[in-house]
């Protein structure tokens, strides 16, 4: 959980943790990527984990910049 000395709302707090969460799998599929002599399978599975995880990102962080403007017009 995200903390700090002034607490931001709960719906923003899980929101941004769940997108660390996934930006981090996103980076880890990235790097993936990278590894010499992957097979057509490996590259096709690697690849379809990213698309689902891009759509998880996009899904996470629709409607966050108005949350994160309410909680700053809040402080």
């Amino acid at each position: 959980m995200i903390t700090s000395a002034i607490q931001i709302s709960e719906t923003l707090n899980v929101l941004l943790k769940e997108t660390g969460e996934e930006c981090g799998r996103t980076l880890r599929l990235l790097s993936q990527i990278e590894i010499e002599d992957l097979t057509h399978e490996q590259l096709a599975g690697i690849l379809t984990e990213l698309a689902v995880s891009f759509v998880h990102l996009h899904a996470h962080t629709e409607g966050l910049q108005e949350l994160i403007n309410d909680e700053i017009e809040r402080l």
